[in-house]
């Protein structure tokens, strides 16, 4: 692989990231909302799926214990 100098490097750099499109502030605003809100349904999601499991757990184990 040949070794590109470090001028070029720098160019090329500056080039590649001119060619990104950055996100404004809405989106990021929105897409951090809409994070947030799905961590909030998921760690309610699994504490139900965690107490219905427990108290599945315990009526076994009182029912046989």
């Amino acid at each position: 692989m040949a070794m590109t100098n470090p001028f070029q490097f720098l160019q090329q750099t500056r080039a590649e990231v001119a060619k990104v499109v950055w996100p404004g502030r809405r989106e990021v605003l929105l897409t951090t909302v809409m994070v947030f809100v799905m961590a909030v349904l998921a760690a309610i999601f699994f504490g139900l799926v965690d107490w219905l499991i427990r108290q599945g757990l315990e009526l076994i184990l009182t029912a046989f214990g």
